[in-house]
């Protein structure tokens, strides 16, 4: 994390706020007392009584917390803006937040022609966790990436060789370089699998290898699936795998050209194009500061 003058810790965190799930699903419903209160609190100077749009003072604060306080919002946004994005040329790739593999919880993971994720670690987080997440993620993804702030190079490369490092400097807005390249992996853990996937991605992983699906009901459906997907050749059941999850949820709508603050969001709240759409022309709405 890098602090400078003029801002102080307790203000950037507040700053932070802004970029949250429960701020926007309050701005989807034309609560921006949240943005009101900041202003009031910290930048009546900045309105100064022209005509500018909750948009405007989202970008300002946005700017301030790129620059003095990477947390963990600002990294993920800018990774995805500065590297990932540009993977989302292919049309059929798919992107997720937040993740859910066993017990551990990936931060991005991207699928499209291989499976890959992405586990951020910054300057404050503990490598306590580390082990018991990789070991979730080896069982389940094609590439493993860690993203690390420079200076701590010696503590992560210490980790499995076979697992790609990506380096941050706070110093320098980020700037993302690959350290290392990861080595690819075709071969998954069915159970792990199992405990993704929903009720019709197991279903159609079985229709599609076997061409049928076997009787079933509602309460046996698990295990009858479970068995046959377990017979499954891994490396196969890992192209399956893929298939499923590019199909699952609406399409990515994030840009690489307008309004990259809110990637990040537009992601964790899975919105479609039209969802997003709303939201800015929501935030256009010129601010009444009086």
């Amino acid at each position: 994390m890098n602090l400078r003058e003029p801002y102080s810790l307790n203000q950037l965190r507040d700053y932070s706020s802004l970029f949250s799930r429960s701020s926007v699903l309050e701005w989807m419903k034309g609560d921006f007392s949240s943005i009101y209160y900041k202003i009031e609190r910290y930048d009546k100077r900045w309105f100064s009584n022209k005509k500018k749009c909750y948009l405007d003072y989202l970008k300002h604060v946005y700017g301030i917390l790129e620059g003095h306080y990477q947390n963990e919002y600002i990294l993920k946004n800018s990774f995805l803006n500065e590297w990932l994005i540009t993977e989302l040329g292919e049309s059929d790739s798919k992107l997720f937040s937040e993740f859910r593999v066993g017990n551990a919880v990936a931060d991005l993971t991207m699928f499209n022609g291989l499976s890959k994720v992405f586990e951020i670690k910054t300057e404050l987080d503990s490598d306590k966790r580390l082990n018991t997440q990789l070991a979730y993620y080896r069982r389940v993804f094609n590439q493993i990436y860690l993203i690390i702030p420079i200076s701590k190079i010696k503590l992560y490369d210490s980790y499995d060789s076979n697992i790609g490092i990506i380096t941050f400097d706070n110093e320098g807005k980020q700037k993302f370089e690959l350290y290392r390249k990861a080595t690819t992996q075709s071969e998954v853990d069915s159970k792990t699998i199992m405990g993704i996937l929903h009720t019709e991605e197991y279903k159609a992983i079985v229709q599609d290898c076997y061409g049928y699906l076997p009787k079933m009901t509602s309460f046996d459906q698990y295990n009858i699936c479970k068995q046959l997907i377990e017979k499954i050749p891994r490396d196969e059941l890992n192209n399956y795998f893929i298939q499923q999850m590019k199909k699952r949820g609406s399409l990515n709508s994030m840009s690489n050209r307008y309004y990259k603050e809110f990637n990040q969001l537009s992601l964790a709240l899975k919105m479609n194009k039209q969802n997003r759409q709303l939201l800015i022309d929501r935030l256009k709405t010129p601010l009444n500061i009086e």
